[in-house]
C-alpha cells in the first residue's frame, strides 16, 4: 500500500495567487511510504531553493513518484497535514479576498483543483485523507521512535488552532490529555520575544544558541510575569505583557552587535520555556507512568531543552526526529494513515532520514567537468584517508554523498566538515562560509561506539543520529574540542552508525585513527541565503561562492581554480522563478523624479534588493539561454557598464539573487 504525505501551500513557485503569508503552511514537503516504510521524502525548499517555502509540493511529489517509479493513480491514500474542518474555515475566509475560492472554497475541492492544475490528475474517491496538524506532529515522533507506549508532547506556534498537545499513546491508540490554544502558544511567545533581539520567524534556534552567553537570573522576574503555572500540568501565557520588554531594552537592529542585555534576555526566555515544559512533563509523567517520551513540533527543535529533559532522569528514554517542525508533518500524516489502514504494521525505530535526492556515480564526473573553468578535479583512490589528511592540515570541506537528508539537519550527506580541534574554524566557518553570527555553535559528528568516551550520556542507550539533543562534552575534552564545544561546555551531537552511513563513518574513523579523536565538526552545506544544497550543481555554486577549501562529491575531489569575476560572464544567467523585477517611476528627492530598480520575492515583498539599472536590464532579458557576456553584448553595454556588471555579479550570486549555470547543464 502506497501512502503519500503532504504539507505546504497551494501557490506555484512563480505565483502568489493565494496571497499566503510566508509564515503560513511553511516548510512544504512530501513523503512516500510503502507499507509503512519510507521510499522517498524531500522538502520542497531543496528543489525550489527557497528557504522554508510554503509553495506547492509539486516538485517534491514528482520526486517521490519518480523514486518509486509509480504514478499518482498508484497511490492508495494521500494524507494531508490539516484538519478538514479547520482548512474549510480558512478557505471560506479566503473568499473575502479571492473570488476563486467561491468555486474551490472547500478542502476537498481545493486539493482536487491543485492536483488537476499541477498534474492533470483527478483525485479518486476516498483517496484524500486529512489528519490534524498536531496529530501529524505526534505521529512523526511516535512512529519513528519504535516505542510501543509513550507520552507524546507536541509544541509549536500554531496548527489547526492548537499550539500544544499532551498525548498518552499506548499501542497506537492516541489519548489526548491536554490541548492548548493559540493564546497559550509557547512558539508564538518565543517569537514575540526574539523580535526584541533583532530576529524574526524561523530564527528561534539562533536565540537558543545565544542563551548560554547570558544569565537567566537577570530578567527572571520579568519573564515570570509572562506565564502562570496551573494545577494538573496546565499553564497560561500572558503574551500581551511581552511589550514590557521595552522598559528593559531598545529593540536590537538586525545587524547590530549583541550586548549582555540581549544575551540575558535570551537566557531568561530559554529558562521560561524550559520551566513551563518541565511543569507539563512532570505532571503527566506521574499521571500516566510512562517511562518513554517523544517530542515533536517546531519548539521540539530546541535541542538545549531536549538535552535537559534527557539529563533530568524524568524519563528513561526520550526520542525526537531530526524534522520535528512542519516538514515532518508530511511524514507524520503518511505514517498515521498507513498504520490506521494497516494495523498490523510494526512500530519500529527509524534509524536515518536519507530519503532525498541520490547522487549517482555516473553523473558526478560529467557534472563537475561542466564547471571546468572554475574547478580542478581529480578522482580519489582512498577518499577517507585523503580527506582526513586535508582536514588535519586545516582544510574545511564541502561533503556530498548518497541521498540527501530529509529535514533541516545535515547528517553527513550534505555537510560542511572540519577538524573540531581547531578553534579558529568556528570563526572562519561562521564568517567566510556560512556568513552568519559569530556566536553560533557547530555540531560534532562522532562514531556511535565512541560517544561515551567524549560526552556525558545520561541514558542507557547512546545513539543520537538526528542531532536533536545538546549534551555535555566531558570536561577533560572541552579544551581539545574548541570548535564544537559551546560556551557552556555543551554540544548538539550526532552519532554516526556504520550500518546507516558507511561512507561518513569511514571518514570519521580515518580521522580518528590519525588523531585519536573520532569526531568531526559538521554543519549544513549552505550559506545564509539558501537551503541546504541538494544537487551537485547546488554544491558547486555554494563552494564557489564561499570560503570552503575543497569540495568532495562521491570519490571526486574538486579544488577552485584561480578564477576572476569576468570568468562568470560565460555562465548562463536566469532569474529565480520566485523573483519579481521592479522598475519604479518615483520621486527620489523632494523635487526630482527618477527610476529605481529592485528585485523582490513573490512570497515576501518586504525582502527588497536594490539593483543597478544594468542588472535590471540583464535580468529582464535573461531567458535561461544567454550568458551574462552575451546579454551585455546584445544590450549594447559600454565598457563602464560591463565593468559595473562584473563588479556586482559575485555579490548577487552569493546572495542567490540570480541563477548561474554552465551551458552544458541546461
Amino acid at each position: 500500500m502506497f501512502v503519500l504525505g503532504l504539507n505546504g501551500g497551494g501557490d506555484a513557485v512563480f505565483d502568489a495567487y493565494f496571497g499566503l503569508s510566508e509564515h503560513a503552511y511553511h516548510d512544504t514537503a512530501a513523503v512516500l511510504m510503502q507499507d509503512g516504510v519510507v521510499i522517498a521524502g524531500i522538502e520542497e525548499e531543496r528543489l525550489t531553493r527557497i528557504k522554508h517555502t510554503n509553495k506547492i509540493w509539486a516538485l517534491s511529489v514528482q520526486f517521490c513518484l519518480d523514486q518509486a517509479n509509480i504514478q499518482l493513480e498508484d497511490i492508495d491514500y494521500i494524507a494531508v497535514y490539516s484538519n478538514e474542518d479547520a482548512l474549510n474555515k480558512v478557505l471560506k475566509q479566503q473568499q473575502l479576498n479571492n473570488p476563486l475560492f467561491y468555486e474551490i472554497g472547500e478542502a476537498r475541492k481545493f486539493f482536487n483543483y491543485l492536483f488537476q492544475r499541477e498534474f492533470n490528475y483527478c483525485l479518486k474517491d476516498k483517496q484524500l485523507i486529512f489528519v490534524d496538524h498536531h496529530t501529524t506532529h505526534a505521529a512523526t515522533a511516535y512512529y519513528m521512535s519504535g516505542f510501543k507506549d509513550s507520552l507524546v508532547l507536541t509544541i509549536d506556534g500554531l496548527g489547526d488552532e492548537v499550539a500544544t498537545n499532551v498525548i498518552d499513546v499506548r499501542n497506537k491508540h492516541f489519548d489526548y490529555l491536554l490541548t492548548k490554544p493559540g493564546a497559550d502558544s509557547l512558539g508564538l511567545l518565543y517569537w514575540e520575544v526574539i523580535r526584541f533581539l533583532g530576529y524574526s520567524h524561523f530564527d528561534e534556534y539562533k536565540v537558543m544558541g545565544l542563551s548560554p552567553y547570558g544569565c537567566s537570573e537577570t530578567y527572571k522576574e520579568q519573564f515570570r510575569r509572562l506565564y502562570t503555572l496551573l494545577p494538573n500540568g496546565d499553564y497560561s501565557l500572558h503574551r500581551d505583557r511581552a511589550s514590557e520588554l521595552f522598559s528593559i531594552l531598545t529593540p536590537r537592529q538586525k545587524d547590530a552587535p549583541f550586548t549582555q542585555v540581549h544575551m540575558d534576555i535570551a537566557a531568561a526566555l530559554q529558562e521560561a520555556l524550559e520551566t513551563i515544559v518541565f511543569h507539563i512533563l512532570g505532571h503527566f509523567q506521574q499521571v500516566t507512568g510512562h517511562t518513554r517520551l517523544v517530542i515533536s513540533g517546531g519548539v521540539g527543535q530546541n535541542s538545549s531543552m531536549n538535552g535537559k529533559i534527557l539529563r533530568s532522569g524524568l524519563f528513561e528514554d526520550v526520542f525526537l526526529p531530526s524534522f520535528a517542525g512542519d516538514s515532518g508533518c508530511a511524514y507524520g500524516a503518511a505514517a498515521y494513515v498507513a498504520h490506521r489502514m494497516q494495523p498490523e504494521l510494526p512500530v519500529a525505530r527509524t534509524s536515518h532520514a536519507y530519503w532525498g535526492t541520490p547522487i549517482h556515480d555516473d553523473e558526478i564526473g560529467s557534472t563537475l567537468e561542466s564547471w571546468d573553468s572554475f574547478l580542478q578535479i581529480e578522482k580519489m583512490q582512498n577518499r577517507s584517508e585523503q580527506i582526513a589528511d586535508l582536514m588535519i592540515d586545516g582544510a574545511v570541506i564541502g561533503w556530498v554523498q548518497g541521498r540527501s537528508e530529509f529535514g533541516p539537519r545535515a547528517l553527513g550527506n550534505r555537510s560542511i566538515l572540519a577538524d573540531p580541534r581547531v578553534a579558529s574554524h568556528k570563526e572562519t566557518i561562521n564568517a567566510m562560509i556560512k556568513m552568519r553570527e559569530g556566536y553560533r555553535p557547530f555540531a560534532p559528528s562522532i562514531l556511535e561506539e565512541r560517544v561515551r568516551d567524549f560526552f556525558e550520556v545520561p541514558t542507557e542507550h547512546a545513539d543520537f543520529p538526528f542531532m536533536s539533543f545538546v549534551l555535555k562534552v566531558k570536561p577533560e575534552w572541552r579544551a581539545q574540542l574548541p570548535a564544537i564545544t559551546h560556551v557552556d561546555g555543551s554540544a548538539r551531537l550526532q552519532t554516526v552508525s556504520r550500518a546507516t552511513n558507511p561512507s561518513y563513518w569511514e571518514l570519521i574513523d580515518a580521522f580518528g585513527s590519525k588523531t585519536g579523536i573520532p569526531i568531526l565538526l559538521n554543519t549544513s552545506f549552505n550559506n545564509n541565503a539558501e537551503p541546504i544544497v541538494d544537487s551537485i550543481d547546488d554544491a558547486v555554486v555554494c563552494y564557489l561562492t564561499s570560503g570552503l577549501d575543497y569540495l568532495v562529491v562521491g570519490d571526486y575531489l574538486a579544488r577552485k581554480k584561480d578564477w576572476q569575476p569576468e570568468d562568470l560572464a560565460g555562465l548562463i544567467v536566469s532569474l529565480p522563478k520566485a523573483a519579481v523585477l521592479l522598475r519604479e517611476d518615483r520621486y527620489i528627492s523632494r523635487s526630482e523624479r527618477g527610476f529605481s530598480y529592485a528585485l523582490v520575492w513573490n512570497y515576501d515583498s518586504a525582502r527588497r534588493h536594490v539593483l543597478s539599472e544594468a542588472w535590471y536590464k540583464i535580468l529582464q532579458a535573461a531567458d535561461g539561454e544567454q550568458s551574462v557576456g552575451g546579454l551585455m553584448f546584445i544590450l549594447g553595454f559600454s565598457m563602464a557598464q560591463q565593468a559595473q556588471v562584473l563588479e556586482e555579479l559575485p555579490g548577487l550570486w552569493s546572495d542567490r539573487l540570480l541563477v548561474l549555470r554552465p551551458k552544458v547543464n541546461l
